[in-house]
């Protein structure tokens, strides 16, 4: 009875299997490269020590704005299990809100736009793809590092009035680890669809220098990414 229900069990995930494969392609067949664009939506989760320095009260705070951008990415193939992906979105402009208390001396602070920068994060990921290259569906996951730099950065109007003056704005650059799951689909041909999510880590030193006078914070940005995708396999 056990070998039967095993058995059965065998015929159901071949049968599984077959749903989702084709015919076997030959390993020299298989493309060796593929290009990837599409929709990048980040979605922060921030948190941050709050801002610290002279003339500041407690629990002045910042909090980044979700972002959209555009994505792309070349991906390598290494063997019939492993792919190498190096991913990178459009810089979008990010957007730093004041969070914390409703008012900073007489100025609004809690929930307006006080800065904004853009960004670049090149990713570097390991993939590895569970399912036989002739499978129409390609569930994956990776693993790798990531690293962001900031530039363009500036402070609207009311951050400037929060910090008193005219203000100029430095981020330090970030390497953390950096995860995606995901699944592709073979279209026809050459074309692929995909999605995935990932997680990356992004920390940052944000100095705030008004006039000389300085106000730090640390930031952790958090952000994890939707992202949709048309492939070209070559």
């Amino acid at each position: 009875m056990i070998n039967l229900k095993l058995g059965a069990l065998a015929t159901v995930a071949a049968a599984s299997i077959a749903l989702f494969c084709g015919t076997t392609a030959l390993a020299d067949d298989v493309p060796q490269n593929s290009l990837r664009l599409g929709s990048y939506s980040v979605f922060y989760h921030t948190s941050a020590d709050d801002v610290s320095g002279p003339y500041v009260p407690p629990g002045v705070n910042l909090q980044a704005e979700n972002v959209t951008t555009l994505y792309g990415a070349y991906i390598r193939r290494l063997s019939s299990k492993f792919d190498v992906e190096l991913a990178l979105g459009y810089p979008p402009l990010a957007k730093i809100k004041g969070l914390g208390p409703t008012m900073v001396g007489s100025v609004p602070y809690n929930n307006v736009e006080v800065s904004s920068a853009r960004w670049i994060a090149p990713t570097l990921l390991l993939e590895y793809r569970f399912l036989s290259e002739n499978c129409a569906w390609q569930p994956f996951f990776g693993v790798g590092v990531n690293y962001t730099t900031f530039y363009d950065r500036t402070t609207t109007a009311a951050g400037n009035a929060a910090f008193g003056g005219p203000t100029r704005l430095s981020l330090t650059a970030s390497v953390g680890p950096a995860a995606t799951v995901g699944v592709g689909y073979h279209v026809a041909g050459p074309w692929h669809i995909y999605g995935s999510y990932s997680i990356s880590q992004v920390k940052s030193d944000l100095t705030a220098n008004t006039a000389g006078v300085e106000r730090t914070t640390h930031i952790s940005f958090g952000p994890q990414a939707l992202i949709l995708s048309l492939g070209y396999s070559f």
